[in-house]
C-alpha cells in the first residue's frame, strides 16, 4: 500500500497548530496534523478565555507583541462573532500600587497602538456611584474602564480544524507520533491511532511541532540536528466561583507583588478568577491547581470584593501550561508571551520547524509566520487569506446577535429564548445545518441534563471530532459545570454506544 505523502504535517492540535493547518490548507497546501488527544485538551482549553492585547505587557515594553494582539483583536471579533464578543474591564484604582498617570499613559497606548474600530475606549469610572463598583470595597472610589473580547478558547481552536477540514486537510485526534525520521528528502512519521490501537506511516515535505508544553519531549521521538532549545513551562491556574456580582462587565485587579487577576463573569451562574504564573517542572498531562494557586487567587480577589471567598467557595477551577521560549528571565510573569519559530533545515535536509511560546489572540499572525518561514520547502501557494475570512457559523456582524437568534427562534419557536442564545452562541449559523431535521420538541432528541439533547450531540460526534463526554462537556462547551455524575455516565454510554455500533 502506497504511503500518503503531504506537503505538511502538523504535529498538535491546540490553537497554533489548527491555526497553521486552516491557513495552509487554504492556500491550497495538503496537510496532515495529528493530536495525541482531543482538540484544545491542553493549553489551549485553559486560557483566561481573552482576546487581548495584553496591557500588563506594557510594562515589558512589549510593544510589539500589544500592537499585534490589539489588531487581531478587531480581526477575530469579525471572524467568530458567535464565540468571541466585547467585554469591558474595570480596573480600580488605589494608592500604593501603579500610579494614576502611568495607568493612564498605558490605557492611552492600549487604545491607540493597534487601529481600534469596533471597540470603545478607556473612561473613567465612579465606582461610588457604578454599579459596577458594588460588589467591591468602598475604599475603592475611581476606576478606569477599557474595552478587550471575550472568546470560547476551545471552540476556537474546533473552527479553525473544521475550517481546514473544510479545504482538505486530514485531522486525526487520538493520533500519537511514534517517531520521525528524515529519509530522502522527506520526513517518515510513524504514527499510532490510539483508539483501534494500529500503526500507519505517512510522509511529509515539511514538518512542524506545535506541540505546546510537550514540544521538548516529542523532540526525544524526531530525528533532529537543530542546536536543543528549550521551553519553560509556566503554569497558570484559575478558581471558578459561584457568581460574585450581576452585571456583565469583568474586573481586573493589581496585586501587591505586581502580578495582575481577573475576575470574569462566566457561563452565566459563574464568576471565573485567575489566572497564576508558576514555574513548572513536571509532566504536563498531570498539571492542576496546587493548594497555594488556590489560596493566592482568594485571597487576592478577597482584596477587592466585599464578599471574601475562600477555598470553600470553589466549585470548579483548571491549569494550563504556557509553554514560553526561555528567554532567561528570572520570573515567570516576566517571561516573554511572544512567539519564537526555530527552523531545522540544513543543507538539502526535510524542514522541521518547532513553535515556542504565543498567544491565543496572536495565533492568526503565528500561523502567517510560520507560512513564510516555510514557503520555500512547499509547492508554490496563494497569497495570506485569513485576516478577511469568517469562520464556520461566524458569517454575521458582530452588531446582529440578538437579531440571529431571534430569527433562528422564529425558525424553532418551540425552543426557549436560554437555549437558542446558547446554541446560537455556540454554533453561530451552523445551528440550521445542526437542526436541520427537527420539526418540533420530540426531534431533539434524549435529554441528557441542561437542554443537552441529542440532536446536539449527535452532530459534535459527527461534524467535531468528539468522542465522549468529556470532549462534549468541556471542550466543545462547558455544560460540564451543571451536568451530575449520572448525567455525564449516561452521555458517555450513548457516545460510546453511537461511536462503536
Amino acid at each position: 500500500m502506497k504511503t500518503a505523502l503531504y506537503d505538511m504535517a502538523i504535529i498538535g492540535g491546540g490553537i497554533n497548530g489548527c491555526g497553521i493547518a486552516r491557513d495552509a490548507a487554504g492556500r491550497g497546501v495538503s496537510v496532515f496534523l495529528a493530536e495525541q488527544n482531543d482538540l484544545a485538551s491542553g493549553t489551549s482549553s485553559a486560557s483566561t478565555k481573552l482576546i487581548h492585547g495584553g496591557l500588563r505587557y506594557l510594562e515589558y515594553y512589549e510593544f510589539r507583541l500589544v500592537r499585534e494582539a490589539l489588531h487581531e483583536r478587531e480581526v477575530l471579533l469579525n471572524a467568530a462573532p458567535h464565540i468571541i464578543w466585547p467585554l469591558r474591564f474595570i480596573l480600580p484604582h488605589h494608592k500604593g500600587l501603579r500610579p494614576a498617570w502611568l495607568i493612564r499613559l498605558g490605557l492611552f497606548l492600549y487604545d491607540h497602538i493597534g487601529g481600534r474600530k469596533l471597540l470603545p475606549g478607556t473612561s473613567h469610572v465612579d465606582l461610588l456611584t457604578d454599579i459596577a463598583g458594588q460588589p467591591l470595597k468602598k475604599q475603592f472610589r475611581k476606576g478606569f474602564e477599557y474595552s478587550d473580547c471575550w472568546v470560547m478558547d476551545s471552540r476556537l481552536v474546533t473552527l479553525n480544524a473544521m475550517d481546514a477540514a473544510s479545504k482538505g486537510a486530514k485531522i486525526c485526534t487520538r493520533t500519537q507520533l511514534l517517531t520521525a525520521t528524515r529519509r530522502d528528502g522527506l520526513w517518515k512519521l510513524k504514527l499510532l491511532d490510539k483508539k483501534s490501537g494500529k500503526q500507519f506511516y505517512i510522509e511529509s515535505k515539511v514538518l512542524i511541532n506545535a506541540s505546546g508544553p510537550w514540544l521538548d519531549e516529542l523532540l526525544t521521538h524526531i530525528t533532529h540536528s537543530a542546536t536543543r532549545e528549550h521551553i519553560r513551562m509556566v503554569k497558570g491556574s484559575h478558581i471558578i466561583v459561584n457568581k460574585l456580582f450581576d452585571h456583565e462587565r469583568a474586573y481586573i485587579f493589581q496585586n501587591e507583588d505586581g502580578r495582575i487577576i481577573f475576575a470574569i463573569p462566566y457561563e452565566d451562574a459563574f464568576t471565573l478568577i485567575g489566572t497564576t504564573d508558576q514555574d513548572f517542572h513536571g509532566n504536563p498531562d498531570e498539571v492542576s491547581i496546587s493548594e497555594e494557586e488556590t489560596d493566592y487567587l482568594c485571597k487576592a480577589a478577597s482584596e477587592y470584593f466585599v464578599t471574601e471567598i475562600t477555598k470553600g467557595d470553589v466549585v470548579g477551577s483548571f491549569s494550563g501550561i504556557r509553554p514560553l521560549f526561555d528567554d532567561g528571565k528570572s520570573e515567570a510573569k516576566a517571561a516573554t508571551r511572544d512567539y519564537v519559530l526555530k527552523l531545522d533545515a540544513e543543507g538539502k535536509k526535510a524542514p522541521l520547524l518547532s513553535i515556542y511560546g504565543g498567544k491565543i489572540t496572536t495565533y492568526r499572525k503565528l500561523a502567517e509566520s510560520v507560512l513564510e518561514k516555510v514557503a520555500r520547502f512547499l509547492p508554490e501557494t496563494d497569497s495570506e487569506w485569513t485576516e478577511q475570512s469568517t469562520f464556520p457559523g461566524g458569517n454575521f456582524s458582530p452588531d446582529n446577535f440578538e437579531d440571529e437568534v431571534q430569527e433562528f427562534r422564529d425558525r424553532l419557536p418551540f425552543l426557549t429564548h436560554k437555549l437558542a442564545t446558547r446554541l446560537f452562541r455556540t454554533y453561530g449559523t451552523c445551528v440550521y445545518e445542526m437542526s436541520r431535521k427537527i420539526q418540533d420538541k420530540n426531534d431533539l432528541g434524549t435529554p441528557f441534563g441542561h437542554d443537552l439533547h441529542r440532536f446536539e450531540v449527535d452532530y459534535l460526534i459527527d461534524h467535531e471530532w468528539a468522542q465522549c463526554a468529556e470532549d462534549i462537556l468541556w471542550r466543545r462547551t462547558k455544560l460540564g459545570l451543571f451536568l451530575t455524575t449520572d448525567q455525564t455516565q449516561t452521555l458517555d454510554k450513548y457516545i460510546k454506544q453511537k461511536t462503536e455500533g
